[in-house]
């Protein structure tokens, strides 16, 4: 393989490894803020015990997304150094806001949260894990807004003495509209991440604390649990609409602006009006002709991309691709069809997971029942990784449909900022590459171990037991010292 094939696999495993801890990340963190809001209005025991577990479990996720993430931005430098010298003004500066302002807020107060327990004032003490919680969710911002100006670039001018692109307006660049189509629409699967984990986790703790025969853990499971998985129920319904809505305006302005990319979505060889949404294709994929659309639905597609039912005509694949070869040279700028078209169905169809999860808890739960079918755990366990590969979907369809740009050039703007990713990768040879390659797929596979060991050890453990009177109280209300002792049931505070 040449450099660029072995420098675009390490990016691509390194990304999509480290994206599978961003979502329950980002979801997760509110969703913690929240339990302990609630116990800190209500003063119920279960709310703390249920704030002190998903918060251990939110810490293991947090530290290895962490170190699986700090390599990212290593690979910008070292195997894209092309694409950084070109637009390293432009795209380093929200990645400069990420780590100044975001993870600041993050790192700061999650250490706060971590050991002030019974060392901060009730109310501070909560304060500090929804600075964390606005910390991960800013991150996510600063970290789309410099994805979103490789889909659309704004708010820059190409320099041709120097041969690069340079930051022409900061807010143009934070305002990009392909950003604030994309944001609420990661966020949105973020929470239901987090949601279906905790209703997943809440549901398996609720059968088996029913069919365990002790009363106290069937109590429990009616008074802890179950309180908890109808909350996080309502989270995956809200998140389902707004994931629903949000890709919609994404879907509607990528029609615009990455025509290619959705054309070879829908695996649309040529130019067509009112054409049907394909729901299941078999061939190839690589010679677009080679494509038979097998069950195809009417006036979807025009309504996804114009908000109109008829009379919407599409470019095909084939057509854009003359027009591009016009207009930015001799090359194939088709992306890979197969990839592109089925992961974008993995993405939707994976949604079928958290719905399904949502009607059967509904239902399971429903006038003060609890749950103790067997079924019903599996179908908890099962439903929880479908929301992560969703999203893993979702960013493989983003990235890989706009190949071969690095930089997709501005159809409305300046179309001389564009770059390709041969242009951006750099004059390595292969076998240093390959070597990285291995070392990563290595270290990422035993922190994968890692991960996997502690999530099940402390799930499987369950919460710890109910707030001590220190615990209650904190430190006094003047915001006096209090009790400086060890909390004895400090949520993993090696993790951090």
């Amino acid at each position: 393989m040449s450099t660029l094939d072995v420098s675009r696999w390490q990016f691509g495993i390194t990304t999509v490894y480290h994206f599978i801890f961003v979502p329950l990340t980002i979801g997760l963190a509110p969703l913690v803020a929240g339990m302990q809001t609630a116990w800190v209005i209500t003063g119920k025991e279960h709310w703390y015990r249920l704030t002190k577990f998903f918060g251990k479990l939110f810490l293991i996720n947090f530290a290895i997304g962490v170190a699986t993430g700090i390599v990212q931005e290593f690979q910008f430098g070292m195997n894209w150094s092309e694409y950084s010298r070109f637009v390293g003004d432009i795209f380093g500066a929200p990645l400069a806001f990420e780590a100044l302002v975001a993870f600041f807020l993050e790192s700061t107060f999650l250490g706060l949260w971590i050991f002030g327990w019974t060392r901060l004032p009730k109310l501070v003490h909560l304060a500090t894990i929804w600075i964390v919680a606005f910390g991960v969710n800013a991150s996510a911002y600063f970290i789309i807004a410099a994805n979103s100006f490789m889909q659309h670039p704004v708010g820059a001018e190409y320099n041709p003495e120097t041969g690069r692109a340079e930051l022409d307006s900061i807010w143009t660049l934070l305002t990009n509209n392909t950003t604030l189509a994309a944001f609420p629409h990661v966020v949105a699967g973020a929470f239901l991440t987090a949601a279906v984990f905790v209703v997943g986790i809440s549901g398996w703790f609720m059968v088996r604390n029913m069919r365990s025969g002790d009363k106290t853990k069937q109590t429990e499971a009616k008074t802890m649990w179950r309180p908890m998985a109808r909350a996080g129920m309502w989270v995956v319904a809200a998140s389902v609409v707004v994931v629903g809505l949000t890709g919609d305006i994404q879907g509607k302005i990528m029609f615009d602006q990455q025509p290619m990319k959705m054309a070879s979505a829908e695996s649309l060889c040529h130019t067509e009006t009112n054409p049907k949404f394909s729901i299941l294709t078999v061939g190839t994929h690589n010679n677009c002709d080679s494509v038979t659309h097998l069950f195809e639905v009417p006036y979807v597609l025009p309504f996804l991309a114009k908000d109109k039912f008829t009379g919407v005509t599409l470019q095909g694949v084939e057509d854009l691709q003359k027009s591009y070869v016009e207009d930015y040279g001799p090359g194939n700028y088709r992306p890979n069809l197969f990839v592109t078209y089925w992961s974008f169905r993995g993405m939707v169809g994976l949604l079928a997971g958290p719905v399904l999860l949502l009607l059967a808890g509904l239902w399971m739960t429903r006038g003060g029942r609890v749950p103790d079918k067997r079924w019903f755990s599996w179908l908890c366990l099962i439903a929880i990784p479908t929301p992560f590969l969703a999203n893993s979907a979702g960013w493989v369809f983003t990235e890989m449909g706009r190949q071969p740009w690095v930089v997709v050039p501005n159809l409305t703007g300046d179309k001389t900022i564009r770059m390709t990713v041969a242009q951006g990768v750099s004059d390595h040879a292969p076998g240093t590459v390959m070597f990285s390659l291995a070392v990563f797929t290595l270290l990422y596979g035993a922190l994968a171990v890692v991960w996997y060991y502690l999530m099940h050890r402390y799930t499987v453990v369950g919460p710890e037991p109910g707030p001590t009177a220190d615990d209650q109280s904190g430190p006094d209300d003047d915001g006096g010292g209090g009790k400086h002792r060890a909390d004895p049931v400090e949520p993993l505070s090696f993790a951090y």
